[in-house]
């Protein structure tokens, strides 16, 4: 009965034995449990399924450092030698707690020991590696994640940075134009009060604001609304430049964004745009008079031709030019010079309407364009005017200057619809004016045009004539009165045109002098001279003319000893005649020059002595050894005391100062015995002889005369 009851109920506990075995070999975990001699007791098939292992090698009384060898085998990594760790695990009592381990193989298994009461021990491991992976993941996500947050923050500072340290003011409104951003400098350029800018806020807001700070265009604030509004919905990029009222100039790009807002740069160009009509303006003014230029001229001038407004209605240009004005640059220097031109200027302006315009052409010369006018009558006064008060006195830092003013007068369209035209007219009714005595002003005449054009034909001709033969030296017999002798000849130029035959020395030179072609025929003249006179008895002597321009010319030195060298004429019988003008300019250097020429023998005389207005300072500065007295003094002595009194003072002067007196231009014997009676040494004029070629000097005058070598010849080094 007992044995039926018994395997009557034998069923239930084998049922419950399943069911645990089941369970057991059925979780997730891998459970080994070892007895207190570290030999394997159980463990399920997950354990198995961990590390790789059969039922037999895990079967109950199983080593536990065999299955640690395993884990070993499998690629187990630990510190320690496996041996150490072995026994470490299995000789010591059992410590509760959880580890980690790893393996070659990328797997991660956690092991958690749990000791038991007869002292044995369970251990549970579990293949963390997929776990672990995604919390690798995860946390490389959230690393990275921060590193964004960290770069987004640090591009923020960088973007606030940026546009908060802008030359120029930055917004940025939404398609509701409403602000989305701005930069600390467009509040500043704008006045906006800080406090009350911020994201949201609208564009109408802002222009209020503006307006109440007053930086804002000369417009109503609608009027500001309705451009801005209209220039937000373009799609078309757009630069506008905008003027304040409170004297600020700002340009502002404006640039569509795809969304329909917009993103505006401000910069303020108000010292650009000053410097911009500084540039201009030093771009058509004069600097030192602050009148036009030549550039403002023209446009000045191709306006009022343009804008005649009635036919009848002309524009008169006067070109003035300074008379007097570079002996005063010469004698009181150029900063006095420079105040008188703006002093010239100055009384100009008085003169002018707001109509006229009134410019410097450089130099001593001014243009004023005078229209319009409906008479040339107009013209008439105004020149009259400038005459006038040009030729009032100026002081010059305590020194009194006199100058006047010479105009010449195109009008035009009658002379001229171009400005070029009225220019060129003007400037050749100029010249027209200076040549008739200066202090004058000459209308344009048609035949001021011939005369220019005859006039540039000649100067063609001059440069050509020195290569061409065409000029010679005549030669004028000096007299000294006191032997009646011929002591010398002073050499004349002429030139034998070929179509127009002789032409005077008074047409010619003073173009040679201008066109600067004088220096070129002065050295001619010298080496012709000395050859020349080299054929000579050696107690004559020939004298040359040098001009200021001659004289200002470097090589003049060098000139003179080549021609002296090359012709063997001795330096004692050359004389070098300059005048006044010579002196004025470069004082010291001239008076050097003077002295080397001195020293090397040559002699030197001060032509037309009287004529200018300094003659006693030049003599006390240099010793000429011969003053020449102007034929002027001499035509008039006879009926003239002034001329009679200059005469025997300028003799006695010479004759005081060891210096010889020669009288130019004497025609008469009442001239020649007035000259005589007062002390002059030497004579010139037609009365003993005109100028001749040298081979009718020689003929009339040498034939039957011996040359006479003088002591020594100069040798060109």
């Amino acid at each position: 009965m007992k044995d039926s009851i018994e395997r009557a109920s034998d069923p239930e506990p084998v049922q419950r034995t399943r069911l645990l075995e089941q369970a057991f070999n059925n979780l997730s975990l891998g459970l080994i449990i070892c007895d207190n001699k570290y030999e394997v007791v159980v463990c399920n098939k997950r354990y198995m399924e961990i590390y790789g292992l059969s039922s037999e090698q895990v079967k109950p009384g199983t080593p536990v450092r065999e299955l640690i060898q395993h884990r070993f085998n499998l690629g187990f990594k630990v510190l320690s030698k496996p041996d150490e760790y072995i026994r470490a695990r299995t000789g010591n009592a059992v410590v509760p707690g959880t580890t980690v381990h790893q393996y070659t193989d990328g797997r991660i298994i956690s092991y958690t020991v749990y000791p038991l009461p007869d002292g044995g021990a369970m251990a549970t491991h579990e293949d963390i590696t997929a776990r672990e992976q995604i919390r690798a993941r995860l946390k490389k996500q959230y690393e990275l994640g921060k590193q964004q947050e960290e770069a987004l923050r640090i591009r923020n500072l960088q973007f606030d940075s940026a546009i908060n340290n802008m030359s120029h003011g930055l917004c940025f409104f939404d398609p509701a134009h409403r602000l989305i951003v701005c930069n600390d400098r467009y509040v500043e350029m704008y006045d906006l009060p800080r406090d009350r800018i911020g994201p949201g806020i609208s564009l109408a807001e802002i222009v209020d604001m503006r307006f109440e700070a007053g930086s804002f265009p000369a417009m109503s604030k609608e009027e500001y609304l309705h451009w801005r509004a209209k220039v937000a919905v373009s799609a078309e990029p757009t630069d506008s430049v905008i003027e304040l009222r409170n004297g600020r100039t700002f340009k502002i790009r404006h640039r569509p964004m795809p969304d329909g807002g917009w993103v505006a740069t401000h910069e303020d160009i108000t010292e650009q745009r000053q410097s911009e009509v500084k540039i201009e303006y030093m771009a058509h003014h004069d600097s030192l008079t602050d009148l036009a230029n030549r550039v403002l001229l023209n446009e000045r001038l191709e306006q009022a031709l343009g804008h005649r407004i009635h036919r009848e209605e002309i524009v008169a240009v006067h070109h003035l030019d300074l008379d007097q004005f570079k002996a005063v640059n010469d004698t009181f220097g150029h900063l006095a010079g420079d105040k008188l031109l703006k002093i010239v200027a100055g009384r100009l302006r008085g003169l002018v309407r707001d109509t006229d315009t009134i410019a410097r052409m450089g130099g001593d010369e001014f243009v004023i364009v005078q229209g319009p006018i409906r008479d040339p009558a107009e013209a008439t006064s105004l020149a009259q005017r400038i005459i006038a008060l040009i030729s009032e006195p100026y002081d010059l830092d305590g020194h009194q200057a006199v100058i006047g003013a010479s105009i010449g007068i195109a009008v035009g369209p009658g002379d001229g619809l171009r400005p070029d035209k009225l220019l060129r007219n003007a400037d050749l009714a100029l010249y027209r004016a200076k040549g008739d005595g200066r202090g004058t002003f000459r209308f344009f005449e048609p035949a001021m045009d011939q005369q220019m054009q005859a006039r540039r034909i000649m100067e063609q001709d001059l440069r050509k004539a020195l290569a061409a033969g065409e000029f010679e030296l005549y030669y004028q017999p000096v007299v000294n009165l006191a032997s009646n002798e011929i002591s010398g000849f002073e050499a004349l130029i002429r030139w034998n045109h070929p179509e127009k035959g002789m032409v005077a020395p008074a047409t010619f030179i003073p173009l040679a002098e201008e066109i600067g072609f004088i220096v070129a025929i002065g050295e001619w003249v010298i080496r012709q001279a000395c050859s020349t006179a080299a054929k000579w008895p050696g107690d004559l002597h020939v004298a040359v003319n040098i001009s200021a321009a001659q004289f200002r010319s470097p090589g003049l030195m060098q000139v003179i000893v080549g021609a002296l060298a090359t012709s063997g004429l001795h330096p004692t019988r050359l004389e070098i005649e300059i005048t006044e003008t010579v002196l004025l300019q470069n004082k010291e250097t001239t008076l050097e020059l003077l002295h080397q020429l001195r020293a090397l023998g040559v002699r030197i005389a001060m032509d037309d002595f009287g004529t200018g207005y300094s003659s006693l300072t030049y003599l006390q500065c240099f010793p000429f050894d011969k003053i020449k007295i102007d034929r002027s003094f001499v035509k008039d002595i006879t009926e003239n005391t002034g001329s009679l009194n200059i005469v025997r003072a300028v003799a006695a002067l010479a004759n005081g100062m060891g210096m010889t007196a020669t009288a130019e231009g004497v025609e008469t014997s009442e001239q020649l015995d007035k000259i005589t009676s007062e002390g002059c040494t030497e004579m010139q004029g037609y009365l003993f002889s005109k100028p001749l070629p040298a081979a009718e000097i020689e003929r009339l005058f040498l034939s039957g005369r011996e040359p006479r070598k003088a002591p020594g010849r100069i040798v060109a080094a």
